[in-house]
């Protein structure tokens, strides 16, 4: 009896001082992590006592560490929209102020005041849209956005949005094709937020695209409503056109350099934000399109 008192007390202290060792490792891991070793690991074998401990501790670590790793994405992000906005502000509020110091001054012509004044008033419209830009930008990434998402009739909603571009695209001398069946097309979403991914795309198209001709259709597809907004412009460049969602990322290749670098981010957002997909294709000098899908909703009895 006593043997066999002394045998289990000896593998009692045998796993105690395996334990012991195990929680010192533990305990180095962990300094060597508040020491900014993010990729350390706390190793244990799936029998040992401490196993549970170790996995708990190592998910710990890797949340801390996205977490700062996304701190630090947003930190840099942040840095380069104010070196944008920067020189995006500055370019035409400098035109802008010079256009109205010349006048001021008296500098200019009767011929050229009003010359002066139209290109005056232009960067002000530039700088107005640029600041709305980053206005929902700054909204939509903050704890103050707020979705309403109703059920809605989506057709008469696209309808109504289009036809207050209609002047625009007469005015641009841009042919314009709406193809909207008159059959309902039901689905949930926040009719303000549709509307800004309807007005920031066809402004897109306005902007950046050089193109004569824009096509707007609206189609079902198998469970989902597709919204397509084609253009015959210069198209976007397969290196480019998987970056075009990104913060930030402006196109080059002789499109406009006018922008925030925002608003197809914006668009991103808020369509996702309503669990809807957006996709994009070109070819180019030939075409680009952008393709929004929301779910469809069985109409509520």
């Amino acid at each position: 009896m006593l043997c066999i008192s002394l045998f289990l007390c000896g593998i009692f202290f045998a796993k105690l001082i395996n334990i012991r060792k195990q929680l010192q490792e533990m305990a180095m891991a962990l300094s060597d992590i508040v020491s900014g070793n993010g990729n350390r690991k706390i190793l244990a074998a799936s029998n040992e006592l401490t196993a549970e401990l170790s996995y708990k501790l190592n998910e710990i670590v890797y949340n801390y560490e996205e977490q700062i790793y996304q701190f630090r994405s947003a930190d840099e992000a942040n840095r380069q929209l104010m070196t944008s906005l920067s020189h995006d502000v500055r370019t035409p509020l400098t035109t802008l102020i010079g256009y109205l110091d010349a006048i001021h001054r008296g500098v200019a012509s009767p011929e050229d005041q009003e010359n002066y004044i139209e290109t005056a008033r232009l960067k002000a419209h530039d700088l107005k849209n640029y600041i709305d830009v980053l206005f929902d930008w700054f909204k939509l990434n903050s704890s103050e956005f707020t979705l309403s998402p109703v059920q809605i009739e989506l057709a008469e909603l696209t309808r109504n949005i289009l036809k207050n571009w209609v002047p625009i695209f007469e005015e641009k001398q841009i042919h314009f094709e709406i193809e909207i069946p008159e059959k309902p097309f039901l689905t949930n979403v926040d009719p303000d937020c549709y509307e800004r991914i309807i007005n920031n795309l066809v402004q897109n198209v306005i902007s950046h695209s050089q193109a004569s001709v824009i096509k707007i259709q609206m189609e079902k597809e198998d469970t989902d409503i597709a919204v397509r907004i084609k253009d015959n412009g210069i198209g976007i460049d397969a290196a480019d056109l998987q970056h075009i969602f990104e913060r930030l990322y402006k196109c080059d290749k002789g499109r406009s350099d006018k922008g925030s670098g925002l608003g197809l981010s914006i668009v991103r957002q808020l369509v996702e934000k309503m669990n809807g997909m957006i996709d994009a294709e070109s070819e180019p000098n030939h075409y680009t399109i952008f393709i929004v899908r929301f779910p469809i909703e069985i109409k509520s009895t």
